[in-house]
């Protein structure tokens, strides 16, 4: 039975930023072109075969360039990265190609961008997409995974980016 929710959008967010989570880029790039953000929202589905999600807004069209482009990467964040991620969450209002212009990229199979000395890099074939109230869910195969230096993470938690 569906039911829908009467707490408070803003409460809810509130109560998110207690929630530590890993700071990635998601990035896309194909006939759509490319696009960056950074994202808390990625959880892996199955091992077999490897399979993550993530989660982006619905209010930016530019979005649909991962849907379009049918791939995704995700890098997940040392806390040397910092000022990336500041930048592609949007701090100081950057355009596409100067966000991308924070670090060096590369590509594994798909074409998706992914940054170099990520702690991790998964490149994904996008499988699946769904809409859910304010964001679309993607779902991607792992084609391919790259493993970087061992290093703290960067993390959210209580609205600040933290070391972990």
């Amino acid at each position: 039975m569906l039911t829908l929710s009467t707490i408070d959008p803003a409460r809810f967010r509130s109560a998110m930023s207690r929630f530590p989570a890993a700071v990635c880029l998601v990035t896309t790039d194909g006939p759509a072109g490319r696009r960056g953000l950074t994202v808390s929202s990625v959880a892996p589905v199955s091992d077999d075969p490897a399979t993550l999600l993530v989660c982006l807004n619905t209010a930016s069209v530019a979005n649909e360039k991962f849907v379009k482009n049918g791939n995704f990467a995700v890098s997940v964040l040392g806390v040397e990265t910092e000022a990336v991620a500041r930048g592609f969450a949007g701090e100081g209002k950057l355009e596409s190609d100067a966000r991308f212009a924070l670090g060096a990229w590369s590509a594994l199979e798909t074409g998706a961008p992914l940054l170099d000395g990520a702690l991790i890099g998964f490149d994904c074939r996008l499988t699946g997409s769904s809409t859910v109230a304010t964001h679309r869910i993607l779902i991607g195969t792992v084609a391919a995974i790259r493993m970087g230096p061992a290093s703290p993470s960067l993390v959210y938690l209580d609205r600040q980016y933290r070391s972990l």
